[in-house]
């Protein structure tokens, strides 16, 4: 969980609600791509190629709307292009957006509302600390006349998260000057300084890895307890992150990746799916706050890793594509643990300040003390 290797394609990009999806396909023209976005709301997932007048390049970045448009951010000549791709007769239709001067360029998470696209791109690089002296966050759709710079942060910023379904208060990873990384917490609508969200210990490196806006479960990683691991906390709790033993499997890399929406005020029942990767295999597992396991669950053939999403209900979907199905999309039915009744009586905590009452001063919805006072085992 140290670093991060350079991007490729991502697999696909789902987007807010879970209607639509994106991803770049190879094999368009001479050895170059092509977006294509899947329809997931439907009877049967299928999907649309959406060529343009020539092959799109690796580093092109995709991320679908709501209504069904695909954004795509090309790079060329020092700037990144946005675009609004949909299907049309006899050719893709485009709506050009503008342009962002940048050689590098991060697409955020999509927004809640599925209408905005917010994007990170990293201002001049100190040569002394090898990493830029600042990190720009733009406004690069659903904006009123093209990219709109939103505010310029201090540091290297990374990651992403939504903590509140308005879509106003945005998480970021932001490593400083010394090296030092913490999550801070802007808000999109007034831009200005960002407040801190985590501060497990005063020496650790902390990051935002999922949040669920619903419920305030927050999964963080942090070198707190000596070495990497992974923890949960809630939003607006008062009691100290908790680093479980069944996040920490030896020999195997976990990456949340999805949170089960509509568990108001239940952290401790929210489903979570994590991706499991050893180097020789790779597969999904669910786990809940309130359980001391993990439940692992089977993948389908060319599952799409990384890539899927729970409904209300607890119903987990994974995408995939195979030779024999193009556009697949499984159905896991995973059995809710049991004491998840006395979870909803009334046992679990909720979190003390809901975001969309918290207006920006995020720092006082995160719990702060001694490390050393954290559990590592349990749940």
């Amino acid at each position: 969980m140290k670093g991060r290797p350079a991007l490729l394609p991502a697999p696909l990009t789902i987007a807010a609600g879970g209607s639509y999806a994106a991803r770049l396909v190879a094999g368009y023209g001479d050895g170059g791509w092509c977006p294509e976005r899947w329809t997931l709301d439907g009877p049967e997932p299928y999907a649309v190629r959406l060529p343009g007048g020539q092959p799109e390049d690796s580093e092109s970045r995709l991320q679908p709307l709501a209504d069904g448009r695909v954004l795509i951010a090309r790079r060329t000549d020092g700037r990144y292009h946005f675009s609004l791709l949909y299907p049309s007769t006899p050719d893709t239709g485009e709506l050009p957006l503008g342009a962002v001067e940048s050689e590098r360029l991060t697409l955020l998470p999509p927004a809640p509302d599925g209408a905005r696209v917010y994007a990170l791109a990293p201002q001049a690089e100190d040569r002394t600390a090898g990493r830029p002296s600042g990190t720009a966050l733009w406004l690069v759709c659903g904006g009123t006349f093209g990219p709109e710079l939103v505010t310029v942060l201090a540091g290297s910023c990374e990651g992403g998260a939504w903590l509140d379904t308005d879509g106003r208060l945005l998480a970021l990873d932001r490593t400083d000057e010394a090296g030092q990384t913490r999550t801070v917490t802007v808000d999109v609508e007034h831009g200005g300084e960002p407040t801190e969200l985590l501060r497990i210990s005063e020496d650790s490196n902390d990051r935002l890895l999922l949040a669920d806006p619903d419920s305030g479960l927050l999964l963080v990683s942090s070198d707190a307890p000596g070495t990497e691991r992974i923890g949960w906390g809630v939003l607006g709790s008062h009691r100290p992150v908790r680093f479980p033993e069944a996040l920490h499997p030896e020999g195997v890399r976990v990456t949340p990746f999805a949170a089960q929406p509509g568990q108001v005020l239940l952290p401790e029942a929210c489903a979570v799916a994590l991706r499991m990767t050893t180097p020789e295999a790779e597969w999904v597992a669910v786990w809940w706050p309130q359980q001391r396991e993990v439940r692992h669950v089977p993948v389908p053939e060319g599952w799409l890793a990384g890539a899927g999403r729970w409904t209300a209900d607890g119903q987990l979907l994974l995408p995939y594509a195979s030779a024999q199905t193009p556009c697949g999309l499984a159905r896991l039915n995973v059995p809710e643990p049991e004491g998840r009744q006395a979870a909803a009586s009334g046992q679990a905590e909720p979190p003390a300040l809901r975001p969309a009452e918290a207006g920006t001063d995020a720092s006082r919805r995160t719990p702060r003390a001694d490390s050393s006072r954290w559990p590592t085992g349990g749940c």
